[in-house]
């Protein structure tokens, strides 16, 4: 790792910067290069029509600006522009954007495929760097600024007879990799070439070509820029971040800080090398910052399948709000605190979002809650509460989650992660259908008056089978539960004891039904555990979870025999 082989890249002398003191209150202007900057970057590049879908896709999403290919470079993006102008599939209100080299033969053709457009922005760059100027074009740093000029004054003598509107735009390609006060006296002198007022601005964009500094370097650069930049109420100033340093989105975010009006990306961050920045993450960021984004990306779901079907791509997995798992909790901390914060949401009331670990509400970007929390062998009884209650409407009592928790880890030990269903049908295994060697069958219970001696006030008659034989017992309590206890106990000889009961309905309305949750403890044993009975009446789910409560200690007990 020989670190001494590099070095940084050129740095303005900034003193007093104003960004780090502002906020983000606004969307900037929008422009999606993927059908240029993003399509090059690909394996297998898209046709023609697969270019007409992604680029009214993007027309649906609300982009205004959009660099629809570089018609100088081959027939085929040539013919593309003229399908979107021929087959009339530009809206009003819609820039298409062209990118050209300055040279006069690639602007000509350029210019000939914007025949008949309203509105368009022709972009052209000259990359400007020390590096580039000297290994790779051989010029020196006044023909390099003598080229954009002509080039500028090319696209004016054009839009002078053209009747449509045209943008110029200017990139000094490598910007941050060229000395600052050169990048400078560029810009300026397009500037000047161009003569912009407030009526007609141009675009000035500054391309990270390459990201190679820390983000705040680069919010310096465009602050130090924006204060410099001749004629500056008539540009509009516009960046272009790509990622090689995986910080472009933090680099925009800051550079939107330092005096940026306009940001150039791709959807999802597709691009050359490591990409392009991701224009969905910054506009949800936005989103989750109470700012409206400008853009209609509600459905990330179908944006995704678009993009991945058209460029033949896929979303990884942990992608900032499109990936698969971006909404899931593995961790049962997280879980845990999933579930009350969606608890605690719903009880107050509260119109503001706030849920831990979940920075906005998926369902607010087209996402649903049944990815939210998973369970597999790292999950705590939080997670698999959450389970039970949001996707079976068991309300399992705090006591509770712990012992079937342990049972869905023994489970995912030996599986994997284990999948909503595969989690009800253990807790039917083990506490609802929990019925041998006793099972419960038929009850009838009475109301007696209270003798002064024993204030019982229910008689409980109840059928029931012990290892197959059918068996009936008698016994009195101060209600149901009480009742069937007491009867238990003496007819097993056993010191049972309730620690706890609760209840609550599965559903609404009148057919709706009851769990009941019983916490027994065997005095003499030890054993202790929870049964779960559910029934159309409260009382047969209370008894059914007494004898799930029974039939599961003596499991129990016969595992600790083996």
């Amino acid at each position: 790792m020989n670190y001494r082989r590099y070095t940084r890249n050129p740095l303005p002398g900034v003193t007093g910067r104003r960004w780090p003191e502002k906020t983000v209150d606004k969307a900037p202007i929008w422009c999606s290069v993927d059908l240029r900057d993003g399509n090059q970057a690909l394996m297998e590049p898209m046709v023609v029509e697969e270019k007409v879908e992604f680029f009214q896709m993007l027309v649906k999403l609300g982009f205004k600006d959009i660099e629809v290919g570089f018609p100088s470079s081959s027939q085929i993006e040539f013919d593309f522009v003229r399908q979107l102008v021929d087959r009339k599939l530009i809206p009003d209100g819609v820039r298409i954007q062209v990118a050209v080299q300055c040279r006069p033969e690639f602007i000509d053709r350029t210019l000939e495929s914007i025949e008949g457009v309203q509105n368009a922005i022709v972009h052209i760059y000259a990359n400007t760097s020390k590096l580039q100027r000297e290994v790779v074009y051989h010029l020196s740093k006044d023909e390099i600024r003598d080229m954009a000029v002509k080039a500028a004054l090319q696209v004016k003598e054009f839009a002078e007879s053209f009747p449509g509107k045209i943008t110029l735009e200017y990139s000094p390609e490598s910007f941050t990799e060229t000395e600052p006060e050169y990048a400078l006296e560029v810009c300026n002198a397009v500037i000047d070439a161009w003569k912009p007022d407030r009526k007609n601005p141009m675009i000035i964009n500054l391309p990270a070509t390459v990201e190679n500094n820390t983000p705040n370097v680069f919010a310096d650069r465009i602050e130090w820029m924006s204060d410099r930049l001749n004629s500056r109420s008539a540009v509009i100033l516009s960046i272009h971040p790509h990622n090689d340093r995986g910080t472009a989105v933090a680099a925009s975010e800051l550079a939107l800080l330092a005096g940026a009006q306009r940001i150039e990306g791709t959807l999802f961050g597709n691009g050359e090398r490591t990409g392009n920045v991701d224009l969905l993450t910054i506009a949800y960021n936005m989103f989750a910052e109470g700012v409206d984004p400008c853009l209609a990306i509600d459905d990330i779901v179908s944006i995704r399948k678009t993009y991945e079907g058209l460029c033949k791509m896929s979303v990884h997995d942990r992608h900032p709000y499109a990936g698969d798992l971006v909404f899931t909790a593995f961790s049962g901390g997280h879980q845990d605190a999933i579930n009350k914060g969606l608890k605690a949401l719903v009880e107050s009331g509260d119109p503001i979002w706030h849920v831990p670990y979940l920075p906005i509400d998926p369902a607010d970007i087209g996402r649903i809650y049944e990815p939210i929390v998973r369970i597999n062998s790292q999950s705590g009884k939080g997670g698999v509460a959450f389970i039970m209650e949001t996707y079976h409407g068991f309300r399992l009592p705090k006591g509770m989650r712990k012992e079937f928790s342990d049972i869905i880890q023994r489970v995912t030990e030996a599986e994997g992660e284990a999948e909503p269903d595969r989690i009800m049908w253990e807790f039917k295994q083990n506490y609802i259908d929990m019925k041998e060697p006793y099972h419960f069958r038929l009850a009838k219970m009475e109301d007696i008056p209270a003798a002064a001696v024993d204030n019982y006030h229910t008689l409980a008659e109840i059928t029931y089978t012990d290892h197959g034989e059918e068996k009936t017992f008698s016994s009195k309590g101060n209600g149901p539960i009480d009742a069937v206890q007491a009867g238990l106990q003496k007819e097993l000889g056993r010191k049972l004891r309730i620690l706890d009961y609760s209840e609550h309905a599965l559903g609404e309305g009148s057919n709706a039904q009851a769990a009941a949750y019983i916490h027994l403890m065997d005095a003499e044993s030890g054993l202790i555990t929870y049964g779960v009975g559910v029934s159309s009446s409260t009382t047969r789910a209370s008894i059914r979870a007494i004898f799930s409560a029974l039939n599961r200690m003596e499991r129990m007990k016969n595992t600790e025999e083996e």
